[in-house]
């Protein structure tokens, strides 16, 4: 099964814990002082918020997915597409250990494609400035 994935960056992250979790009527599944996340069932999203001092709003959209087989069947759906493209590999991000890739649409979207192995207690690990920047976001993808 996949679940759709969106990720907002935000000001104030306790504030907008508080939001949303009156918004979901579900208590966060991960918190920390930059990041919360929420594995809701209803919707069935992974919705998770990052603390941003550059710019507010929705940041990327992803699809997790839950199997290899579902994994390698999105990534091959990526070779058809025409956009910028980042294989990212096994990582550290938002707190998990991944494997993920990126593609930008037509309009620049980012969206990431990802299987999660397990927790991690870093919210991700540093990349090489050549990876930085073939990267779609500064979330997940650089040092900070």
């Amino acid at each position: 099964m996949k679940r759709l994935h969106v990720n907002v960056q935000v000001k104030n992250v306790s504030a907008s814990v508080a939001f949303y979790q009156q918004l979901f009527a579900a208590e966060p599944t991960v918190v920390k002082d930059d990041y919360a996340k929420w594995m809701l069932d209803d919707p069935l999203v992974n919705f998770s918020i990052s603390l941003s001092q550059q710019q507010e709003g929705i940041e990327h959209l992803g699809i997790q997915v839950e199997s290899d087989g579902e994994r390698d069947d999105m990534f091959q759906r990526l070779d058809h597409l025409e956009g910028k493209r980042f294989d990212e590999g096994d990582t550290v991000c938002c707190y998990a250990h991944s494997t993920k890739s990126w593609i930008q649409d037509p309009q620049g979207v980012s969206w990431e494609i990802f299987q999660t192995h397990g927790a991690s207690a870093v919210k991700k690990i540093e990349k090489s400035e050549a990876e930085a920047s073939a990267c779609c976001d500064d979330t997940c993808c650089t040092a900070s």
